[in-house]
């Protein structure tokens, strides 16, 4: 006897602690993101069970889904026990749900706040590494026509042609339109570049009647919005 407890496979667990038992007897909102995990990655090492390794890997991140989302395949493969198959399975599974966050709001469609348009495009511009430039189009009851890729770029920038924004909310019979892009940087601050292009967007709108309701910046997990910073 070493004295040591030894570690229990998950198969031997009390059936209220294994994470696939307990989310069939429990539900889904009783287990803990690291139980969550575990059953992504379905075992763990020699040393750890798959919710201890999952709550390890959580650990690294402070306990952040969304910085564990910006972890690389490779990132994830310096844990002991995580190979190729089980990182994929763990990015797959928190890209779903940011995609699942998109197009629930999408069902909804009306948009009324900043923070409605934040969510609708948080899968297509959250943990880039290069900048994208993306418009919301609207109905007059502020109803999401379309959300349109515009331009991605690089590190530095990206180009937002507002010939190309336009015709496209003519073309959709778009009333308004929300813009926004994300700083790779994480700095939410808008620099003066988008303070002038937020501008003629603004302009060129105005002559078409088609209003700029709101430019949002989007950095890791946060936003920041040029309508409620009376920026417009």
């Amino acid at each position: 006897m070493t004295g040591q407890t030894e570690k229990l496979p998950i198969s031997q667990w009390a059936e209220d602690d294994r994470p696939r038992e307990k989310l069939m007897l429990r539900g889904k909102t009783h287990l803990s993101k690291a139980e969550l995990i575990a059953i992504l990655i379905g075992s763990g090492n020699k040393e750890e069970s798959a919710v201890q390794l999952a709550q390890n890997i959580l650990n690294s991140v402070n306990n952040n889904l969304a910085e564990l989302s910006n972890l690389s395949l490779k990132d994830l493969m310096k844990f002991k026990g995580i190979g190729e198959a089980k990182a994929i399975s763990i990015v797959a599974g928190l890209e779903l749900g940011k995609r699942r966050l998109s197009e629930d709001v999408l069902v909804k469609k009306k948009i009324k706040s900043s923070e409605d348009a934040f969510h609708l495009l948080y899968a297509e511009l959250s943990d880039k590494s290069y900048e994208e430039f993306w418009a919301l189009l609207l109905d007059r009851s502020n109803q999401v026509i379309r959300k349109v890729n515009i331009s991605e770029g690089g590190m530095a920038g990206t180009v937002a042609d507002p010939k190309k924004i336009y015709k496209m909310a003519l073309d959709y019979k778009a009333s308004s339109i929300i813009l926004a892009h994300n700083h790779p940087s994480n700095n939410l601050k808008p620099s003066q570049n988008d303070i002038d292009l937020t501008k003629k967007l603004k302009s060129a709108g105005n002559m078409l009647d088609i209003e700029v309701l709101d430019h949002l910046i989007f950095g890791n997990d946060s936003y920041y919005s040029f309508a409620d910073e009376n920026l417009l």
